[in-house]
């Protein structure tokens, strides 16, 4: 048995209440900023086209997906798809998020490197998060146990290894993100869409998505470096 596992309370609940905090703050500020029109009535649609035709994409195609905060950009198929209160709406909220995600398809366009760095990580990312922990546990396990306990490094090592592999995609996660808000602002504010008090909405709105991707990668590394105390007081 592994006991009373206190670098879980020191090291993840922390990770894990600032995660409910950051999903608290995306939810009210993309709230507060979806009942703000921007001044222009440009949609989310709109903000999509304006920056991928300033960077001469004309391959990727723009299309409505149900629920709220679904957006995401599809390198496999080039589909920037905006959720409905972002596709049609006119709101700031829905003018900085629709330009975000347009941001992730002029990454993919330029071969920007963290995300094509993060993209080679996915399938090691699926595999190491959901298996890696599950593997790490198991080795310390085994230690009890005489007649595996030889192969309790090897079974550690594995599932640590593979586990780093996920964390590093979380990390690699937060430049891509950080950059495609950052170019979604340049051009927002270039093409002058927005004045710079609608502007400060959107950077509120982003920052507090960004939040959320800081936090996810937070958990991941104090997971790893709880794995490893765990295995050093064993």
């Amino acid at each position: 048995m592994l006991g009373f596992d206190i670098y879980y309370i020191i090291l993840i609940v922390p990770t894990l209440l600032l995660s409910l905090w950051a999903q608290f703050m995306v939810k009210s500020t993309f709230d507060k900023y979806s009942k703000i029109p921007c001044s222009k009535r440009v949609t989310g649609t709109d903000a999509a086209n304006l920056l991928l035709n300033s960077n001469n994409i004309n391959d990727v195609s723009i299309e409505a997906v149900k629920g709220s905060l679904t957006d995401h950009y599809s390198p496999s198929d080039k589909k920037l798809r905006l959720s409905e209160p972002v596709y049609a709406s006119t709101s700031i909220a829905a003018v900085g998020v629709a330009a975000h995600e347009a941001g992730h398809a002029i990454q993919h366009a330029t071969k920007w490197g963290p995300l094509v760095l993060r993209s080679t990580l996915v399938p090691v990312a699926n595999i190491g998060s959901q298996f890696g922990p599950i593997l790490a546990i198991a080795g310390l396990g085994i230690t009890a146990i005489e007649s595996l306990a030889p192969f309790s490094g090897l079974v550690f090592t594995i599932g640590i290894l593979l586990f780093a592999g996920a964390v590093l995609f979380y990390v690699i996660t937060l430049p891509v993100e950080f950059n495609a808000s950052n170019r979604a602002i340049v051009i927002l504010r270039s093409a002058n869409v927005l004045d710079e008090a609608e502007l400060k909405g959107v950077r509120k709105v982003l920052n507090a998505a960004a939040l959320t991707y800081v936090a996810s990668a937070l958990t991941a590394i104090a997971n790893l470096i709880r794995l490893l105390l765990l295995r050093k007081r064993r």
